[in-house]
C-alpha cells in the first residue's frame, strides 16, 4: 500500500539526530570514541520532571493499568500524581528513612509501585524494586536474603500479602522494617500513606536533593554469587534521558503523542531508567502491560496491545518473536500496529536476523516502507544508556554509538575489542562494597563492562557498532580458533527458528561446538502435531523435532565459514532455565555461564559419543 504523507515523515531521518562521532587511536592500541555533540544541562533530580508536568499537563494521562483484558484502564493524571506523591513521601519521612534504611519493593510494575518508587526519591530515600522472581519464582529465598541484609530497608512493600506470604516468612528475622501492602490487613495499608496529611518536611527535603543524591539500588543477576547493588544517583538517570533526548529529538516535541505500552520489569535498568523515564522526563502517557512474553501470559499484552497502540513499541527479542506470529495470523492488528507505532526499539539481547527480517517485510507490505528499528546498549551500571543507534541500520544487532556526554575505550583483547565506559551516567560503584567497585574501574575511570564491539565499519566510527558477545563467555577450540559465543547464539536461533527459544554454546576446550537448546514448546508440539496432553519428552524427542533441529545444524553449518561459526550437536533441554540460579532473568536474558556452571551433566552428554539417542547431530 502506498503510506500516507504522515508516515512519510516519520522516518528515521525525521526522528532522529545525525550520529556525529570521533576517534581517538592511542598509541597503546585503544580507541577511544565519543559524541562531538555536547552533553545539554540535565535537570537536578528526577522530581523536577513530575513537578514540571504536574503544573503544565496536571490533568494529562502519566499512567494507566487494568488487572484483566475484560476491565476498562484505571488511570492516574500527572497532577494526581503529584498530590498522591507528597502525602506518601510525608509518610516516608515520618519512618524516619534514608540511604541507609531505603524503600524496598517487592512486587510488580504498578501505579502504587511507581508512587511509592517517585515519593521516595522525591525526598532523598533510595528505592530498590527487587524481582518478584526472587519472591514468587524462587525454591529458596537465599538471594532474597542477601539483598534484604545489605539493604536494612526501612519499609517493604507488596502488593498483596497472600502471594508474598512465604518470602515473608522467610524475611522475617533479617530486618526490621515496616511491611505495607496494597490490601486492607494484616500490614499499613497503601491506601493510609496516600490518605497522610501532607508534610511541610517534603518540600525541604525535596530542595537538599542534588544530582549526587542516591536515588535507587538496582540488583545484577547475581549469576556469579551474591546480586550487587547498584548506586544509581539521580545524575546517571537525568544525563542519560538528556542525551536520549538530543539522540531522539522528536521527544521534544511528541507529549501529547508520546504513548507507551510497557511490560519490562521495573527491577530491571531497562524497564525502569530508560522506558518509564522517558516518558516522566518527556511527559508522555505509559500504559502498564500487564502481560509478557511467557506462555499463558503473551495473550494478556496482545489484548492490552489491541487496547492501546504505542508510538514507541519496547520489548526483547522473546517478546518479537512471539508478537510476530500474532501479526501474521491478525490482519487488522498488524495493520494498525505499523500504521500507528512510529519507532519499534529492542534490547535486552541480540534481535535474530530472521525476526529483523520478518518485521521487515510486513512493515513494507503494510505501510510501503521499513518501520525505524532501533537499538541500544548499556547495562544497570550506565543507567542503561551507554550507546545509541539512533539511525536505520542495514541489519539486526548495531548497538549505535556513543551518547553525548559518554566515551567508550575499546580495548584489544585477543582478536576483539573489549568495551569500557566513561560518563555522568555511570555508576559511582557498589553498595557496601569498596572492593568490588575499585576492580570495576580501570585507571582512566572506565567502568569495565565485559563486552566486546566490532565496527559496522572501522573507517566509519559513526555507521556504529555490533555487541560482539562477552569477553568472558568466548572460548577456544583445540584447534586455537575463537568462539563468538553472542555472535553464534543469535545465528543458532535463527537457524533452528521457531524451535529454538534460546541458546547455550558450549564446547570450551574441544574439538566442536555444542548446543544446550532451551526449546519453543509450543512450536515444537505443534511441528510434531501432538497434542496438549502429550508429554514434554514424547514432544522433544519426535522425529520430526529431531529432523528439523538436525537440519537447522546443517544450514548454519553451510552459512558458516567454519568450525567456530556452528554446532555439530545439539540437546533439546525438557527444564527451562533456573531463576534461583541465576540462569535467567525477569527480561528472558539466558546467563550462558551459570547455565554451564549447572548443567555440567548435559554438557558432558553432548560429547559423550553413546549418548547419541540424547543429542542430535547436524544433518548431512
Amino acid at each position: 500500500m502506498t503510506p500516507s504523507a504522515a508516515h512519510q515523515r516519520t522516518t528515521a531521518e525525521t526522528l532522529f539526530a545525525t550520529p556525529q562521532i570521533v576517534a581517538d587511536r592511542r598509541p597503546d592500541g585503544s580507541i577511544w570514541l565519543s559524541s562531538t555533540v555536547p552533553l545539554q544541562a540535565s535537570a537536578r533530580c528526577v522530581g523536577d520532571w513530575l513537578e514540571h508536568w504536574a503544573q503544565q499537563a496536571p490533568q494529562r494521562i502519566f499512567l494507566g493499568q487494568r488487572a484483566s483484558a475484560e476491565q476498562p484502564w484505571s488511570t492516574l493524571t500527572y497532577g494526581e500524581a503529584l498530590r498522591q506523591l507528597r502525602s506518601i513521601a510525608s509518610w516516608i519521612l515520618a519512618q524516619g528513612m534514608s540511604p541507609e534504611r531505603p524503600l524496598v519493593i517487592l512486587s510488580d510494575n504498578s501505579i502504587e509501585h511507581a508512587l511509592l518508587a517517585l515519593a521516595a526519591m522525591h525526598v532523598g530515600v533510595p528505592v530498590a524494586a527487587v524481582s518478584p522472581a526472587y519472591s514468587l519464582i524462587a525454591k529458596d529465598y537465599d538471594k532474597l536474603k542477601s539483598m534484604i541484609v545489605l539493604l536494612d530497608p526501612g519499609a517493604i512493600y507488596v502488593s498483596s500479602l497472600k502471594p508474598f506470604t512465604a518470602a515473608l516468612a522467610a524475611l522475617a528475622d533479617v530486618h526490621r522494617a515496616v511491611i505495607v501492602s496494597g490490601e486492607e490487613g494484616g500490614a499499613v495499608a497503601f491506601g493510609s500513606l496516600a490518605a497522610t496529611p501532607e508534610s511541610a518536611d517534603v518540600a525541604k527535603a525535596f530542595a537538599t536533593v542534588g544530582p549526587d543524591t542516591i536515588a535507587k539500588f538496582l540488583f545484577t543477576s547475581g549469576s556469579t554469587g551474591t546480586p550487587k547493588a547498584v548506586i544509581n544517583t539521580q545524575r546517571m538517570l537525568t544525563t542519560s534521558q538528556q542525551a536520549k533526548a538530543q539522540v531522539w529529538p522528536f521527544l521534544d516535541h511528541a507529549r501529547d503523542d508520546l504513548v507507551f505500552l510497557d511490560w519490562l520489569p521495573w527491577s530491571h535498568t531497562f524497564g525502569a531508567n530508560h522506558n518509564f523515564n522517558m516518558v516522566l522526563r518527556n511527559g508522555g502517557t505509559l500504559y502498564i502491560d500487564g502481560g509478557k512474553p511467557a506462555p499463558g501470559l503473551f495473550a494478556t499484552s496482545l489484548a492490552n496491545l489491541k487496547s492501546v497502540m504505542p508510538t514507541v513499541y519496547f520489548n526483547v527479542p522473546r517478546g518479537f518473536d512471539m508478537l510476530i506470529a500474532a501479526l501474521r495470523e491478525d490482519e487488522a492488528l498488524r495493520r494498525r500496529f505499523f500504521n500507528e507505532v512510529k519507532i519499534v526499539f529492542y534490547a535486552g539481547a541480540a534481535l535474530p536476523q530472521n525476526l529483523w527480517e520478518a518485521l521487515e517485510q510486513m512493515s513494507i507490505e503494510s505501510i510501503g516502507r521499513t518501520l525505524p528499528m532501533v537499538s541500544a546498549w548499556g547495562s544497570t551500571e550506565t543507567a542503561p544508556l551507554a550507546t545509541d543507534c539512533h539511525f536505520q541500520a542495514q541489519r539486526s544487532g548495531n548497538i549505535g554509538v556513543p551518547i553525548p556526554g559518554t566515551d567508550l575505550k575499546l580495548v584489544p583483547s585477543g582478536d576483539k575489542l573489549e568495551v569500557r565506559v566513561r560518563g555522568p551516567n555511570i555508576t559511582p560503584g557498589y553498595w557496601k562494597a569498596p572492593e568490588q567497585t575499585k576492580a570495576a574501574f580501570d585507571d582512566d575511570g572506565f567502568y569495565m563492562i565485559g563486552d566486546a564491539v566490532m565496527f559496522a565499519d572501522p573507517e566509519r566510527p559513526e555507521l556504529g557498532l555490533f555487541f560482539d558477545g562477552r569477553v568472558a563467555e568466548d572460548f577456544k577450540l583445540t584447534s586455537g580458533t575463537w568462539v563468538s559465543v553472542g555472535t553464534l547464539r543469535v545465528n543458532g536461533i535463527a537457524a533452528l527458528a521457531p524451535l529454538a527459544q534460546d541458546i547455550v554454546v558450549t564446547g570450551h576446550g574441544g574439538d566442536h561446538v555444542r548446543f544446550l537448546v532451551f526449546p519453543n514448546i509450543a512450536a515444537c508440539r505443534a511441528l510434531a502435531g501432538l497434542p496438549d496432553d502429550a508429554s514434554l519428552v514424547e514432544v522433544l524427542n519426535h522425529d520430526k523435532v529431531r529432523g528439523a533441529i538436525a537440519q537447522g545444524l546443517a544450514k548454519l553449518k553451510v552459512q558458516s565459514g567454519g568450525s567456530a561459526g556452528h554446532a555439530t550437536r545439539a540437546l533439546l533441554l525438557a527444564e527451562m532455565p533456573s531463576v534461583d540460579y541465576g540462569e535467567i532473568t525477569d527480561k528472558g536474558y539466558v546467563n550462558q555461564r551459570a547455565v554451564i556452571a549447572r548443567r555440567a551433566d548435559d554438557v558432558a552428554t553432548l560429547e559423550d559419543d553413546r549418548a547419541s539417542d540424547r543429542w542430535i547431530a547436524c544433518a548431512e
